[in-house]
């Protein structure tokens, strides 16, 4: 790996919150008896390279308008990205236990309007292009 782009980061705890991210989405799933674990621990390298290092983000602002954003696309992978969101101080350990309880606001599809730190309601795979797309859009 290029160390120019690794300089500065902690690349052992990124890789040991990837392990716990896998962990705790599998934890998730099997509780819930519902899921993609599969698909979770495909996406759980990035989320945490994304959160551990790369995206400005705040849990105690999360609506900071200088806050970078990320779609997760991939929406039906959400035990990653609840758990990942987690990590970096958004959700609780609590929040976790309730994934896709009847009235939980974790549900298997991610949800803006429930859950601090998701930007946008995904779930169908490529859902994150077009609303990156209409993103560039000039508002009237």
């Amino acid at each position: 790996m290029d160390t120019a782009i690794t300089s500065g980061i902690d690349l052992a705890r990124l890789k040991a919150q990837a392990v716990r991210t896998r962990i705790r989405s599998l934890q998730m799933v099997h509780r819930a008896k519902l899921g993609h674990p599969g698909g979770d621990f495909s996406s759980a390298d990035i989320l945490t390279a994304l959160y551990g290092a790369v995206l400005r983000v705040d849990p105690s602002n999360p609506r900071d308008p200088e806050r970078n954003r990320f779609i997760m696309s991939k929406g039906h992978c959400s035990g990653a990205l609840y758990a990942t969101l987690a990590a970096a101080g958004f959700l609780t350990d609590a929040d976790l236990d309730t994934y896709m309880a009847p009235l939980s606001k974790l549900n298997g599809h991610p949800d803006r309007n429930k859950v601090s730190g998701v930007e946008a309601n995904t779930g169908p795979l490529g859902h994150g292009l077009p609303l990156r797309w209409a993103a560039r859009w000039p508002r009237k």
